[in-house]
């Protein structure tokens, strides 16, 4: 772990999640569209904070240049957020959700658990490397929105682990009691956070490659 920083100061570039973000989130005091263009407003008020909060950081970021970033009247913000902090914790889940729909799809198929997880690998270093400013605002969150940093990891932990259970099951993967498993789930993503940030934020290597490397020693430590 990174040593203390000052809130809202973290410099670019550490951990989002290797998993499997969706439709546009609702703001945090639930103000959800009700309508498919209240829809496409709140999608492009939540792109504009990933590119504004991505590049300049939440402090140095403010709610006119987002607006003006969307092309939205000021007034329009508020017909779905509180403040710039309610909006940056939307843009928490909705980036986790992000990379999560991104991840999913390429898993299917897998011919048993770890392929599953290689191929989830591929397909988030490719997502990260669309979307490098996911990095800076999932850092960010964890002094902005701890509770939506928190829930970024557990919940995506949570999610390996359950794959990785099932495998087991399946006669794929070594069985292990639940603090292994957890250790196991929680070490998967670690893997996957780091290389994201080697080689889909720093580099362009081939997804593909890195994810057999990386799965090799996947297998050699799970195997049954």
């Amino acid at each position: 772990m990174d040593t203390k920083r000052a809130a809202a100061t973290a410099p670019k570039g550490r951990r989002p999640v290797a998993d499997q973000g969706a439709a546009p989130s609702a703001a945090s005091d639930g103000k959800a569209p009700r309508t498919a263009r209240g829809e496409k407003t709140l999608r492009k008020i939540l792109d504009a904070a990933r590119e504004e909060f991505g590049s300049r950081g939440f402090s140095d970021s403010s709610i006119v240049s987002i607006t003006s970033r969307a092309k939205v009247a000021l007034g329009t913000f508020y017909t779905y957020f509180d403040s710039k902090d309610a909006l940056f914790a939307a843009l928490v889940r909705d980036m986790s959700a992000r990379v999560r729909e991104a991840v999913a799809p390429g898993m299917e198929g897998a011919s048993d658990a770890l392929d599953g997880e290689a191929r989830a690998l591929a397909a988030y270093l490719r997502f990260v490397a669309g979307h490098k400013e996911v990095y800076r605002i999932i850092d960010e969150a964890e002094f902005v929105d701890p509770e939506g940093f928190r829930t970024h990891y557990v919940t995506t932990a949570g999610r390996i682990a359950a794959r990785l259970t099932a495998g087991a099951a399946r006669g794929e993967l070594s069985e292990a009691d639940a603090l292994a498993l957890e250790v196991r789930a929680w070490a998967v993503m670690g893997i996957n956070v780091f290389l994201g940030l080697r080689f889909g934020v720093w580099g362009s290597e081939d997804p593909d490659a890195i994810a057999r490397h990386a799965n090799a020693l996947l297998r050699e430590g799970m195997k049954a």
